[in-house]
């Protein structure tokens, strides 16, 4: 297997290099620093698997996939990233990746999705395809205001129209020690420091409440 490595961190792309050639019958056979470089050695050097990282300084990963595919199609084109943005990946594998990998995967999972590529098939990090199976799974877990519970919804739609605990008390049917509590577990799931900032993202997502 014939493999272009393609990443704009000098260290990266040794570590890759040295990696790379440590795996059975691989070969890498040239280096590329951004997007130009990345479709002038692909064009020169015709390899059977290009690892390419999505964010190269000028022209993005994603531009030069495009390119790279239409000037060698018989090349195959492995993403790498920090991240695991789903939006990115959709992109990627549209534009024709059959490969996306988290940087800080192991060894062996890079080792799975160039030989995975080179065979003609699609391979993701694990964590990139449980996030993206998730929402087809009905699994997406929600965060913020939409985590809440509906008791708390309530409260925290009270507390934007800058009610006092003892008013949302009466209003609610509840006590006041109830209150402070849904309060308390509020402030630590969203991430508020002081009860001010409570009440500023109650008043910033009333919307959200009605």
């Amino acid at each position: 297997m014939r493999v272009l490595i393609v990443d704009d961190h000098t260290l990266v792309r040794a570590g890759l290099s040295r990696l790379l050639q440590g795996f059975t019958d691989v070969d890498v056979v040239a280096e590329a620093s951004n997007a130009e470089q990345a479709l002038q050695l692909s064009v020169q050097h015709a390899p059977d698997v290009v690892l390419m990282d999505l964010s190269l300084p000028g022209r993005t990963g994603l531009e030069a996939l495009s390119d790279i595919l239409l000037r060698t199609p018989g090349s195959r084109v492995v993403m790498m990233t920090m991240h695991d943005d789903a939006v990115h990946v959709r992109d990627a594998l549209d534009r024709g990746a059959v490969g996306f990998v988290v940087k800080d995967a192991a060894p062996q999972e890079l080792e799975l999705a160039l030989r995975a590529a080179h065979a003609g098939q699609v391979f993701l990090s694990p964590q990139i395809s449980a996030k993206m199976l998730a929402p087809m799974l009905g699994k997406e877990k929600p965060v913020g205001v939409a985590a809440l519970s509906p008791r708390q919804r309530e409260i925290l739609r009270q507390i934007g129209k800058g009610e006092s605990n003892k008013e949302i008390a009466a209003d609610l049917g509840i006590s006041v020690k109830t209150v402070e509590t849904h309060r308390a577990r509020m402030m630590e799931s969203l991430g508020c420091r002081r009860a001010t900032d409570l009440v500023l993202l109650a008043a910033r997502h009333q919307h959200e409440l009605e």
